[in-house]
């Protein structure tokens, strides 16, 4: 069953976030599982939502992948995170690649 994983994490620049994104490289080779990743920063810090095949795709691709690179660029704080049932997605037809 596809889920939405949603986060928050106050104390993290859009800097930091680009360090992690380069070094997991998750653009160039996408994370088994990963559908689609939309992330966004405002005066709360970083936002990011999800969507992956599953719960256990997501959890795979957080302990292999992004935990280690989140402990090499020394990231502070602990984020918000929820991941709920997906209920329903659409992707406009024009849409494709990263932004």
């Amino acid at each position: 069953m596809s889920i939405v994983m949603s986060m928050h994490w106050p104390e993290v620049t859009p800097e930091q976030y680009d360090t992690v994104r380069d070094a997991v490289d998750w653009e160039e080779i996408p994370a088994a599982g990963g559908q689609i990743h939309v992330a966004w920063f405002d005066d709360q810090g970083l936002h990011v939502t999800d969507v992956w095949e599953s719960q256990e795709a997501f959890e795979t691709f957080f302990a292999e992948r992004l935990a280690p690179a989140i402990q090499k660029a020394a990231l502070t704080g602990t984020p918000n995170t929820t991941i709920n049932s997906l209920h329903r997605r659409f992707i406009a037809p024009d849409i494709n690649g990263a932004a």
